[in-house]
């Protein structure tokens, strides 16, 4: 509760001062070199299926979930409202243009996706208390799950290209298509239950990611923009906690984003063109 009202106020006294300093800006009309752009929004997502391999040599247990179905938990679909912001599924862009003219941009671009893996027959394979099985067991709740519920969690560092398409005769509408691609991190938060065996929930660096986005933004009254992106992205986890031992684990993910963001010029001044 305390992180959600913190991400929350600062949220608010971003916004607030920023848009203070863009009216300063637009106020002295001056052309400057750089931009600077901060975006937050939500995201739907569909998973490829993939298999996680499961590595707990104390108890004689090596085996893989084969071929597993895992689903997205929104948020927003059930109550957007009536929830903390960082409860859904959110996401947000941290960005800084450092050729406008060229178009090109570096940019933090973080995703609170959720995998969750339950309420399915799932094919078993490998080696349990020292014993080959291949077999089926149901993955139900409570008893038997596997969550990245608070957040599969894709970092990526971006490369961004913007192309202008259309603006208004008064430029306070502008329509842009912007290009990403980058690499990063993940940070997954690790909560399961295998055969009656539960880890120690909690958040950790398990491995990385890298992605491509191609998005679709509209800008207004110079500072203020809505951006529509579908994105790929493929996440490597390693060493995920699982009870007495690790796992390993690998998907491919199909997202859309919804985000509302500002922008404004910073750096040095740079003359108007006619």
């Amino acid at each position: 509760m305390i992180r959600t009202k913190f991400i929350s106020y600062s949220m608010c006294v971003f916004l607030l001062s920023t848009m203070g300093f863009s009216l300063r800006a637009q106020n002295r009309k001056t052309a400057r070199k750089r931009e600077f752009y901060f975006s937050w929004g939500y995201n739907k997502e569909w998973y490829t299926n993939s298999t996680i391999r499961v590595d707990q040599p104390s108890l004689g247990n090596h085996y893989s979930f084969v071929g597993i179905k895992g689903h997205d938990h929104p948020g927003w679909d059930d109550g957007l409202f009536k929830k903390a912001i960082s409860i859904p599924q959110y996401n947000y862009r941290l960005g800084l243009f450092l050729n406008k003219e060229k178009g090109l941009a570096i940019e933090i671009n973080f995703d609170h996706t959720k995998f969750i893996f339950a309420d399915q027959a799932a094919h078993v394979t490998g080696t349990i208390n020292k014993r080959i099985v291949d077999t089926t067991v149901n993955f139900s709740q409570p008893d038997f799950y596997y969550y990245l519920n608070n957040g599969a969690n894709f970092l990526l560092f971006n490369i961004v290209k913007r192309w202008h398409w259309y603006a208004t005769g008064n430029e306070k509408i502008k329509i842009d298509f912007l290009g990403k691609a980058g690499i990063g991190p993940v940070i997954p938060h690790v909560d399961n239950k295998l055969f009656g065996d539960m880890n120690k929930p909690g958040f950790q660096l398990g491995g990385w990611n890298m992605g491509v986005e191609a998005a679709v933004r509209a800008t207004f009254f110079n500072y203020v923009f809505l951006e529509y992106t579908n994105k790929l992205d493929y996440a490597r986890y390693s060493n995920l906690k699982v009870y007495a031992g690790t796992a390993k684990h690998a998907f491919g993910t199909y997202e859309m984003v919804l985000n509302l963001g500002i922008t404004f010029p910073v750096g040095g001044k740079v003359k108007n063109n006619p």
